[in-house]
């Protein structure tokens, strides 16, 4: 498969490649994929089962990613963890609502954008703020080739 270029969506318009082994090519930098560490303070639809399994989904399908399979658990008296395992990484989302507080990682390598789940995920849980943290994962082994 040859790698094509496309848009890099964290705003710094670079383009990323993929090299034959699936890593990703952004700025003269290889690595392994994009984890996305986003921080909800103050959302909302938080503990609602359902609506995380459609953010999930969706998000998924809007990074191009390829879904596997769901598994959500609900916390007595409130609270859910769960995940979306990708083929090509994951989407995990763990929440506390009695704190209003969420924490998602948004992890994916090949040819997804994982940065288009941000925009579904602030949709959904409407968060009064929502801190992103981007990590290059594996850049430390390109390194040092």
């Amino acid at each position: 498969m040859k790698p094509s270029p496309r848009p890099d969506n964290t705003g710094q318009g670079s383009p990323i490649t993929l090299t034959k082994d699936y890593y990703m090519r952004r700025d003269g930098k290889e690595f392994a994929g994009i984890h996305l560490l986003l921080d909800l303070v103050g959302a909302q639809n938080i503990d609602d089962k359902d609506i995380i399994e459609k953010v999930l989904r969706q998000s998924a399908e809007a990074a191009g990613a390829t879904l596997l399979h769901i598994h959500l658990h609900q916390f007595t008296p409130n609270g859910i963890s769960g995940i979306a395992v990708l083929a090509e990484s994951h989407i995990s989302f763990h929440s506390w609502p009695d704190r209003r507080f969420a924490a998602l990682d948004v992890f994916m390598c090949g040819n997804t954008q994982p940065h288009e789940t941000i925009g579904i995920i602030r949709a959904a849980f409407l968060p009064e703020k929502l801190n992103v943290t981007e990590k290059l994962r594996g850049l430390e082994m390109s390194e040092e080739r």
